[in-house]
């Protein structure tokens, strides 16, 4: 299932949360709304819990992170570390990491097993991420972007990747990933995936602005509900033939 909301007016919600399979980030300041739209939806499964990283709300620009662990840049205070540490489950391991590219959200993009980097990041840091998120790390780009956490979204199901990210680079990165990959766009034609929307392996959150097909496209390439790609097949052929009769 996919979900739209927004964040105080704004459409980039993946910009304000953090979502993976052990727990879910939500910046200070959230309206209650959409606090409360996170926590009915996944309160029962996981714990969503009110951060911010260096006094600032866009923890889903600033963190990354899966059901292993969660990576925040040096300029967390002691005081949000503490208080991200004690709300996480036990088996998730919470780290500072020194790294000059301190959005960490725009540089790393990862799901449970692999993680795409931005060629730039620091040696040190690129073993941090494997040790601490337990995962595979590859260099990479997305359809020429450095930025490979804005431009991209995975979970452990499928993965939606900048609409010119060619078929080449989409079977490398599917290959490296060993899930599905789409081009795609949220929030009505906006290319920037990462700060449009959130995913684990179960449900979706997007911006408000995204349209009804790119909801779809979501719910198929993450293998959300009912929409697997066959069932989207038939349903759009069926609408197909209803206009045509």
């Amino acid at each position: 299932m996919a979900l739209r909301l927004h964040f105080n007016g704004s459409a980039e919600i993946g910009n304000f949360a953090k979502l993976t399979n052990a727990f879910c980030l939500i910046g200070i300041g959230s309206s209650e709304n959409f606090h409360s739209i996170f926590e009915g939806e996944l309160g029962e499964t996981i714990p969503v819990v009110h951060a911010s990283i260096a006094g600032c709300r866009i923890i889903g620009r600033l963190t990354v992170g899966n059901r292993n662990g969660l990576l925040v840049p040096n300029t967390t205070t002691d005081q949000e570390l503490q208080h991200i540490r004690n709300s996480l489950p036990d088996s998730v391991k919470v780290q500072r990491v020194e790294e000059r590219l301190s959005a960490l959200g725009n540089v790393i993009a990862c799901n449970d097993y692999v993680a795409l980097v931005h060629p730039d990041l620091d040696r040190e840091t690129e073993e941090i991420i494997a040790d601490v998120l337990k995962v595979e790390v590859f260099r990479q780009t997305v359809a020429g972007n450095v930025l490979v956490g804005s431009y991209s979204t995975f979970s452990n199901q499928g993965g939606l990747v900048h609409p010119k990210t060619s078929i080449a680079d989409q079977d490398e990165l599917s290959s490296l990933l060993q899930v599905p990959l789409v081009a795609g766009t949220v929030n009505r034609g906006s290319d920037v995936i990462g700060g449009g929307m959130v995913v684990n392996d179960w449900i979706a959150f997007c911006g408000l602005d995204t349209t009804s097909t790119e909801v779809s496209v979501v719910e198929s390439v993450f293998k959300l509900g009912d929409n697997q790609p066959s069932q989207i097949q038939t349903d759009m052929r069926d609408a197909l033939l209803d206009s045509l009769t």
